[in-house]
């Protein structure tokens, strides 16, 4: 099986002859040192994943020819990953380790702690995209503006389901709280800045979000380690780890 996977925008089509970019054209040709005749996998997040053949390269394009479809798309796990930024490389680890996990969904969201005010929405996307390539995704997890925690509450959708990490004292662990769940459904995961939710914060989502509240475990964790901690175990009790939808 060919080596390179790449994700393009364009529709995959048996047949479809396809020209690539300036910069998937130089890591084809002078990174991994492919050559005319020789085979890639393309996908698009909607036309599952497809074999291509190298026709030809040119000063800043490559013309694929695609073939046949070596893995259809199927339902997986509809889970949004809500976050409070952090750091650049922490934020970088974030959107990666999500999209191997499976988020459906990247959101950003400004607490009251939250430090970090800005997010660069094109690097999250870059590294969503890379990190698809490289785990056999066959989607890219949509990602999303950052918005207030508080003005997103205000309009959360009834019909999904937050899971809140919070280590306050009395909140159930997380992989109890999973298994009583008695229906899958639409989620979504939230966690917070390593300073926790205020107290108004958690009034406001036990009123407007019919909440899951759940700890991670007796120690603080980062942002970054308590996305992959809530997502493993999500994943383990209603995702597609253990309902193998992929």
């Amino acid at each position: 099986m060919p080596s390179i996977r790449l994700y393009t925008e364009v529709e995959l089509f048996s047949g479809a002859s396809i020209a690539l970019g300036s910069q998937q054209s130089h890591y084809i040709n002078n990174v991994m040192r492919q050559k005319a005749g020789h085979f890639i996998l393309l996908f698009n997040g909607v036309n599952g994943e497809w074999r291509g053949q190298i026709e030809e390269f040119g000063r800043g394009w490559c013309n694929i020819l695609v073939l046949e479809c070596t893995k259809k798309l199927t339902a997986s796990a509809d889970v949004w990953l809500l976050f409070a930024p952090v750091k650049k490389i922490r934020i970088d680890f974030i959107a990666s380790k999500s999209t191997e996990l499976g988020a459906s969904a990247i959101q950003p969201v400004f607490t009251e702690f939250t430090r970090v005010g800005r997010v660069n929405i094109d690097r999250l996307k870059s590294n969503t995209i890379e990190a698809a390539e490289q785990c056999g995704a066959l989607v890219i997890p949509e990602v999303r503006e950052p918005e207030n925690l508080s003005q997103l509450i205000n309009i959360w959708p009834g019909e999904r389901q937050l899971l809140v990490c919070d280590n306050r004292i009395g909140r159930p662990p997380i992989l109890n709280a999973l298994k009583n769940v008695k229906e899958r459904g639409s989620w979504a995961i939230l966690v917070g800045p390593e300073g926790g939710f205020s107290e108004c914060e958690l009034d406001q989502i036990q009123q407007k979000a019919n909440p899951v509240f759940v700890s991670l475990g007796p120690r603080i964790l980062r942002t970054d380690t308590a996305v992959v901690a809530a997502l493993t175990c999500w994943q383990s009790v209603l995702g597609d780890w253990a309902y193998n939808t992929q």
